[in-house]
């Protein structure tokens, strides 16, 4: 019998995980799918697997999942190199083989009565950002928003959206592919001076957005957001500022992704006081009015 108070127990799986494709992209960036089916059919946005990036390599690496067909049984992951771990992953070829656990994490959660979510993306927090909208698109109760910023070129061809969004300046029209074949909008922001994208924070041009809105439009934002831990305390301000829920994945580094180390705990706030508790099983998606930041 299931442990109530141990949601993930019986949900994690051991997967010889075959590589289907291995693309680069500037800045050092890789999009990798794999055959693991039973992780596939069980992910949801927010998840995460711990992969072995190398039969040499003893630690795993905890990669954010992007997408995933049920039906083919592909896990397909967004990652940079920025290490031995990384560095050696991206060195795998299509029909080589590597150890996977997942998905693993307590994923994001959308209200319906708050059916335009804003979906914030910074660096490798893109990828729960994509897998939230391929959920998201199924059901048209919901209006999704995302909004993707990156400080090396983005690991896609940015391309001029179709889509009008009230508010935000007329030469910020750079979208990704991917989410305008989805018919869902999307906007860029970068520092490097990207062409179509906006030259500020990520957080900057979602409050262009926001402040376009009247009170009842606000009142149907959520926020969901994933990316490096100063992008992420920007936005919860952000959240903080309007009055809106927002959930954040957290990114920490991990040993055993399972709970057991307890080395990716952060400081949470809780009705019961102030608590530790881990990224890899009590999140990565927290509620960013309970993180102490």
């Amino acid at each position: 019998m299931a442990d109530p108070t141990r949601p993930q127990r019986n949900t994690l799986f051991v997967e010889t995980a075959q590589i289907l494709a291995q693309d680069s992209y500037p800045g050092q960036q890789y999009v990798l799918r794999v055959h693991a089916p039973r992780c596939a059919a069980r992910a949801r946005p927010g998840s995460f697997a711990h992969l072995q990036c190398d039969p040499g390599l003893p630690m795993r690496r905890p990669l954010s999942i992007m997408r995933v067909d049920a039906r083919a049984g592909w896990v397909e992951f967004l990652y940079k190199d920025v290490g031995t771990g990384t560095r050696l992953l991206a060195t795998h070829k299509p029909g080589e083989s590597l150890s996977m656990i997942g998905p693993i994490g307590v994923p994001f959660s959308a209200d319906r009565a708050r059916p335009r979510t804003l979906l914030i993306g910074g660096g490798v927090g893109i990828p729960p950002m994509v897998f939230l909208a391929d959920a998201l698109r199924t059901d048209t109760h919901w209006r999704p928003f995302v909004i993707m910023g990156s400080e090396v070129p983005f690991p896609f061809a940015p391309r001029p959206s179709r889509y009008l969004v009230p508010g935000l300046p007329p030469e910020v029209i750079a979208a990704m592919p991917l989410l305008e074949d989805w018919n869902i909008p999307s906007r860029l922001a970068s520092l490097q001076g990207y062409p179509g994208t906006f030259n500020g924070y990520i957080t900057e041009l979602a409050r262009h957005w926001l402040d376009t809105l009247d009170e009842t439009a606000r009142s149907e934002v959520a926020v969901f957001a994933c990316g490096p831990h100063p992008m992420l305390a920007a936005t919860a301000r952000l959240a903080a500022d309007y009055g809106l829920p927002c959930q954040v994945s957290l990114e920490e580094f991990m040993a055993c992704a399972v709970g057991g180390c307890a080395g990716c705990a952060v400081r949470i706030n809780t009705p019961q006081g102030p608590a530790m508790k881990r990224v890899c099983v009590d999140g990565p998606v927290f509620d960013a009015r309970c993180v102490a930041w």
